[in-house]
């Protein structure tokens, strides 16, 4: 073999290497989700299923319900953050990076400020201030605490992309027949499909795996999200491991979904919001 096959062969092993160092704990989850109780604690722990049974499942997912309904309130919160999130960060993004306003960079400073803080900071602030105003335990007040760090970060990565546009898109619009508004949704907007695509899909993810503001702003089950959900099988005395990792693994599959179909969108988004400046 030629010195540039040795290569690419030692890349790609190193590849492979890393992929299954990554991907072995999706595997474990998976694993134990289906190991029967009486192998959980085998020591040696067995690497492949041994008796391998879909009893954890059928236990939260057929004779209880109750995950079920955990998945659809995640989802409503999951959802209403992207949406909300889009519709705020998109006009925000553009006017930082296509107009004429003062205190851009103190507000970008701020914008940055925010997306830093701690969700366990703003917890207890946003509780005061959410019981003031009706916004305690409803989806409401869940989708506006995710607001906190998906709009910051929405906004963040939307800038770059309106930034590299061409300056004279909207004068061409305009000379076209196009007013602002048309000039932005025709024009605009489609040029920068990836970056709505990418802050959508990590915007959604930001509202499904919040735990901190679900616990602090909730207390019925009927708008607790899945993160929640899973605590449950986390008690005083031991963790019901193989429960707790199934429904884990239903858990993790609109994540794998929304990847995995929009892998294109959501990688290129990252890296050419990650060059333009």
């Amino acid at each position: 073999m030629t010195k540039t096959k040795w290569r690419s062969a030692g890349g790609t092993l190193i590849g492979i290497l890393i992929m299954i160092v990554f991907l072995f704990p999706v595997y474990w989850m998976v694993k134990t989700s289906v190991t029967p109780v009486t192998e959980l604690y085998h020591n040696p722990p067995h690497i492949l299923p041994v008796a391998a049974t879909f009893e954890s499942y059928i236990n939260n997912f057929v004779r209880n319900q109750d995950m079920i309904g955990y998945i659809g309130n995640s989802f409503i919160i999951a959802a209403g953050t992207m949406i909300l999130s889009l519709l705020l960060s998109v006009p925000a993004a553009y006017a930082l990076a296509r107009l004429s306003i003062k205190g851009k960079a103190l507000i970008m400073i701020s914008v940055l400020s925010i997306q830093m803080l701690p969700g366990i900071m703003m917890a207890m602030p946003l509780y005061i201030m959410f019981s003031k105003v009706q916004l305690i335990d409803n989806f409401a007040g869940l989708i506006f605490a995710d607001l906190i760090h998906s709009l910051p970060f929405a906004i963040i990565t939307l800038r770059p992309f309106f930034l590299a546009l061409p300056g004279g898109l909207e004068e061409a619009a305009k000379i076209d027949g196009c007013n602002k508004f048309t000039s932005f949704t025709k024009i605009i907007l489609p040029l920068v499909k990836p970056g709505l695509m990418t802050v959508g899909a990590f915007c959604f993810l930001f509202g499904w795996g919040d735990f901190i503001f679900a616990l602090t702003l909730t207390s019925s089950n009927e708008v607790r999200p899945l993160t929640l959900g899973l605590y449950r099988f986390i008690g005083q005395y031991g963790t019901e491991w193989n429960n707790l990792m199934a429904v884990a693994t239903l858990a993790a599959l609109p994540i794998i979904i929304i990847f995995v179909s929009m892998q294109k969108y959501v990688v290129g988004g990252v890296t050419a919001g990650a060059m333009k400046d």
